[in-house]
């Protein structure tokens, strides 16, 4: 029975798995989006997004927390440097999962998995929906209707 079991196992034990989610946060770190499937992008963003949050803070304790998790100084040094400036004032949502459709071998769900603010294509669409006024009642306001009737009074003589 599973009982209070609440994480995917992914089908690994725990070595393999930790190894498998710090090489796959190291790689989401650097190359800002993974191809993967849908298991193991959840998993990841379990385990990456608390890594995110302890960037917010720049300091030794934090550097060596999440340098723990992941053993890669580079992936480190990009999440401190660049990641960060940029997540510094969402309150948490850092990663997107996108289903992209299943895997020609063996039908598994495949998806990527990005950083929300690295999507530039993403961003473009947020700005072009930002600048779009709201749209109003199709019913015009009183002072309309007088001015557009003469117009229309005219036209039918």
């Amino acid at each position: 029975m599973r009982h209070n079991k609440k994480f995917n196992h992914l089908g690994r034990k725990k070595a393999h798995r930790e190894a498998m989610l710090s090489n796959m946060a190291s790689s989401l770190i650097m190359h800002k989006r993974i191809f993967t499937t849908l298991a193991k992008a959840k998993a990841l963003r379990v385990y990456v997004e608390p890594l995110i949050t302890k960037t917010k803070e720049d300091s030794t304790h934090s550097r060596r927390m999440v340098f723990a998790e992941l053993q890669n100084k580079y992936a480190v040094q990009e999440l401190f440097s660049t990641v960060a400036a940029k997540v510094a004032d969402r309150p948490g949502g850092y990663t997107r999962i996108l289903k992209t459709g299943y895997r020609l071998g063996d039908n598994a769900a495949m998806c990527f998995i990005e950083l929300v603010d690295f999507n530039e294509n993403m961003l473009k669409g947020e700005e072009k929906k930002a600048a779009k006024a709201t749209r109003r009642s199709r019913r015009s306001s009183g002072k309309a209707k007088e001015e557009a009737a003469p117009v229309e009074a005219t036209s039918a003589e």
